[in-house]
């Protein structure tokens, strides 16, 4: 009577007849053969396997960092005899060269070319793995960088010199901002003081052109006051009574005004031509000064 076998539907049995490989279980109700001539010599795990394989090397830089690689692989259906009978122990082989390309690659870059290049690592082990393993009936689906871990002192001095690269970087937009603000102020000063330049002429030109309109409509006055025939008053008088007459507006406005500058001057009681001519003879003193 024969031996019957039951195989999971993840896996494949291996089944010898006296000692030499006889063929292969599938998923399901097998009949093994003789009882003591054939027997099941071994199981095949047919999922997708997972290895994570930890590795220590140091950088172009002197860095020494550690390196976790998961290689995903799993036994080709056609080649379950390969990897049953050709290979002992494979996952000391994958860890063999995983260490073998890790450490031919990661010397050649520095720290930081390291992280960037994590996925060009991947590949190399990928690439590496499955032409070696192809021939032990195993392939490799995927293998990932998932992480690369230097000292802690050496991330602490990273995490240092990023935070300074950004402060200066936030110490550089700080000052050109400064810098924009400055400018612009310049320039909105400059065109305040052009504006203010430009109402001040056309208020001396406003000045200079009514001081000429009074000035003719006071000679029409003059000349109409010769020709009535009225010797009692001169255009000299006239002119001094005017300038006193500001005079006391002037007085008003300093003693009723806000910001204003008073200057005393000295006054003796006499005809007004004399306070006239004191006037003039002290605006003309204080432009010379000025000048």
């Amino acid at each position: 009577m024969g031996c019957v076998a039951c195989v999971p539907q993840d896996s494949i049995y291996l089944v010898e007849s006296c000692g030499k490989f006889h063929k292969e279980a599938v998923p399901g109700c097998n009949c093994v053969g003789v009882p003591l001539v054939c027997a099941v010599a071994g199981k095949v795990n047919m999922r997708v396997q997972q290895l994570d394989v930890a590795v220590e090397t140091k950088t172009r830089d002197n860095v020494f960092v550690q390196m976790v690689v998961a290689v995903q692989f799993a036994v080709m259906r056609d080649k379950v005899y390969e990897a049953y009978y050709k290979l002992d122990n494979p996952v000391a082989q994958i860890n063999s060269y995983v260490f073998d390309v890790v450490r031919s690659t990661v010397p050649k870059q520095f720290l930081d070319e390291v992280f960037e290049s994590k996925d060009e690592i991947a590949k190399s082990v990928s690439e590496e793995l499955q032409k070696q393993m192809d021939e032990y009936g195993f392939q490799i689906l995927h293998a990932l960088v998932v992480d690369v871990s230097p000292d802690n002192r050496v991330k602490g001095a990273m995490n240092e010199i990023n935070a300074n690269r950004r402060l200066r970087i936030a110490a550089e937009e700080k000052a050109a901002a400064a810098y924009i603000e400055t400018v612009k102020r310049a320039e909105a000063d400059m065109e305040s003081k052009y504006l203010q330049g430009r109402g001040v002429a056309r208020q001396r030109a406003a000045i200079v052109k009514g001081l000429k309109t009074s000035v003719q409509d006071f000679q029409h006055e003059i000349d109409d006051i010769k020709k009535s025939g009225d010797s009692g008053v001169d255009h000299k008088q006239i002119l001094d009574l005017v300038m006193v007459t500001q005079y006391f507006d002037m007085l008003k406005d300093l003693a009723t005004g806000r910001g204003t500058t008073t200057v005393f001057h000295p006054y003796e009681e006499g005809p007004l031509s004399a306070l006239g001519e004191e006037i003039r003879a002290s605006v003309l003193q204080g432009n010379t000064l000025r000048s």
